[in-house]
């Protein structure tokens, strides 16, 4: 059973900076593609980013291209989400998400849940401004 585990959530000031991490365990093989989602209160759930098995393929919502930055350390199992230029429209819950055997190439458009399998409980992010 794959399990995955968010940290580096916290408290920042608009324009600052956080790193998620999400720590992947219960794989059999290195064959996942992995996202990144976040939900406000109130609002529905958002795909943020994905990458793709190799790491060399990312896709980002508009709202956040060009601050943040996907990517992963297969080594270790890790999935890393880098936020700069922070926003206090990016406070939510942060969540990260892995689909087994994973073909770029056959997900939908967009970074969208339904393309996933997998998911960890989450890990806070509040921007003040």
């Amino acid at each position: 059973q794959v399990q995955l585990v968010e940290s580096g959530g916290g408290s920042v000031q608009a324009g600052g900076s956080l790193r998620l991490s999400c720590a992947a365990s219960g794989y059999t093989s290195n064959n996942y593609c992995m996202g990144w989602f976040r939900q406000a209160p109130g609002k529905e759930r958002e795909g943020v980013a994905r990458i793709s098995i190799s790491g060399v393929g990312t896709a980002y919502a508009d709202s956040v291209k060009g601050r943040f930055t996907i990517s992963k350390d297969s080594a270790k199992s890790t999935l890393y989400l880098q936020m700069n230029s922070l926003k206090p429209e990016d406070t939510a819950w942060y969540y990260c998400a892995a689909r087994q055997n994973c073909d770029w190439y056959r997900l939908r458009q967009g970074i969208d849940g339904a393309d996933f399998d997998y998911w960890g409980q989450g890990t806070q992010v509040t921007v003040s401004s």
